[in-house]
């Protein structure tokens, strides 16, 4: 694994009290897994390699096309047709190489994501479809992993996290308790490019707080109108009879 210059690398987040060196020591032996190399995994990836996360791992089995590139800032025109987890993976090697960095480039099942969250520090979504995110939600419940979620379409976008190793933590389903809702999608509906930039930038922010036990947004949800460039917090309670998490003891 090739090596960096540690102290001069990260002088400038080093320099900050919530982080200093035990700090940046943490997100160095933190592994963090992420689903979904489009518009919101591309700049998660991108910061929590800058910002010195030591093994991150990625899933997608897409493919890179023309029509990503407006807003997957992860990937380049020469990438298209390219598997987008390997694209991701060079273009985060070529940021940091000092990260390592794993690919799942194939359809993950149920049981796929369970193994890799009881192999990682944090779960970060960043698909745009719902079954996966309740399977997420329900690995996050079952391995008491926390999950920073995202999602972002037309000019809308939200954020949040949640942390089922807290007891007042809501879980996605107290979000959303319908299993049966349908999502709208990018293709269908369009996206405004830097959107997904800020909603996933968020997403790692929050990600490097949960890593150094400094998260901020779990009973939170963030909503961003990126027309009228306003942000709303909701308080997002615990739903003591939601049908994910309240079926687990804390």
């Amino acid at each position: 694994m090739t090596t960096v210059n540690f102290h001069e690398r990260y002088s400038r987040q080093i320099a900050l009290p919530l982080v200093g060196e035990e700090g940046q020591r943490k997100l160095e032996n933190a592994r963090v897994f992420i689903v979904g190399m489009g518009g919101l995994g591309s700049p998660v990836a991108l910061y929590l390699a800058a910002a010195g996360v030591g093994h991150i791992t990625i899933a997608d089995f897409d493919r890179v096309d023309d029509s990503n590139l407006q807003r997957q800032v992860i990937h380049r025109h020469i990438d298209v047709g390219e598997l987008k987890s390997e694209s991701a993976a060079q273009s985060i090697k070529e940021i940091n190489p000092a990260v390592v960095v794993e690919t799942l480039n194939y359809v993950l099942e149920y049981e796929d994501f369970l193994k890799a969250a009881k192999n990682t520090d944090l779960l970060i979504d960043c698909t745009d479809n719902f079954p996966t995110r309740f399977e997420l939600n329900q690995v996050s419940l079952e391995t008491k992993t926390p999950l920073v979620s995202g999602a972002a379409i037309r000019w809308e976008g939200q954020v949040t996290s949640f942390d089922p190793r807290k007891p007042d933590s809501p879980c996605y389903q107290c979000l959303y308790p319908n299993r049966d809702v349908e999502a709208a999608t990018c293709a269908m509906e369009g996206v405004i490019a830097p959107l997904v930039g800020v909603i996933g930038t968020m997403q790692a922010l929050e990600a490097i707080n949960v890593l150094l036990d400094n998260g901020q947004l779990h009973g939170a949800l963030w909503l961003f109108d990126a027309q009228f460039m306003e942000w709303q917090k909701m308080t997002l309670p615990k739903n003591s009879n939601c049908p994910a998490c309240s079926s687990f003891s804390q």
